[in-house]
């Protein structure tokens, strides 16, 4: 199926041939070399191809402001990046990003994380309810009486888990490989920052914490 694909990237030689590609494929390609250059133009598309160094607005604030607008807060983002460190994978996962890719890359490649990110995204989840939360996974909201309680995508991610698997006590390194695809132990206050945020959106008596251990969901 033919896709619109946004690609925000400042180095015309990657941009050219990612153009090419995705037309020799078929689809609908908006190519700019900024954020404001995307702002000032076409920013929907069925999947945003973003570069993290930018000029101007980085590839992270555009992601910031993808999230915060209803109209593309669940397009499907993956950050193109010469940046290779976990923390800066962290760091894009964690603004909102859906994947993450290292320069140089091939195409194939990205087409590859193309499929699995949309594959993930048309997967639609049942309904969970826990207590007098209603979360919905296609919708990603989470509602208490009717009314919605805003999240931020990892906070949603964050609680869809420990919905999920209530009963469960979970370790930081555990939801951390869950909620941020991250296995590095000493980033374990990541969790807990959000555990915090999540508290005081939904109040307290959902989240239990487990001395020495993690959380739960009773």
């Amino acid at each position: 199926m033919p896709l619109k694909i946004i690609i925000v990237e400042d180095d015309a030689s990657i941009r050219a041939m990612l153009e090419y590609y995705f037309k020799s494929m078929g689809h609908q390609v908006h190519a700019y070399d900024s954020g404001e250059e995307l702002f000032a133009n076409e920013v929907e598309g069925d999947i945003a191809l973003l570069d993290v160094m930018l000029p101007g607005m980085d590839g992270l604030e555009i992601v910031r402001r993808l999230r915060q607008d209803p109209a593309t807060v669940k397009m499907p983002i993956i950050m193109l990046t010469a940046r290779q460190t976990e923390m800066d994978k962290v760091t894009a996962l964690d603004t909102g990003a859906d994947d993450y890719i290292t320069k140089p890359f091939g195409v194939m490649e990205l087409q590859a994380r193309i499929n699995a990110v949309l594959r993930r995204m048309g997967e639609r989840a049942p309904q969970l309810v826990y207590e007098d939360l209603v979360i919905d996974p296609a919708g990603r909201t989470v509602r208490r009486e009717g009314a919605e309680i805003p999240l931020t995508y990892k906070e949603f991610e964050l609680l869809r888990l420990l919905v999920s698997r209530r009963g469960t006590v979970l370790t930081r390194d555990e939801i951390l490989a869950a909620v941020w695809d991250y296995d590095f132990a000493g980033e374990t206050r990541t969790v807990d920052m959000h555990i915090k945020s999540l508290r005081q959106k939904l109040g307290e008596g959902y989240i239990t914490t487990v001395r020495s251990v993690g959380y739960k969901m009773a």
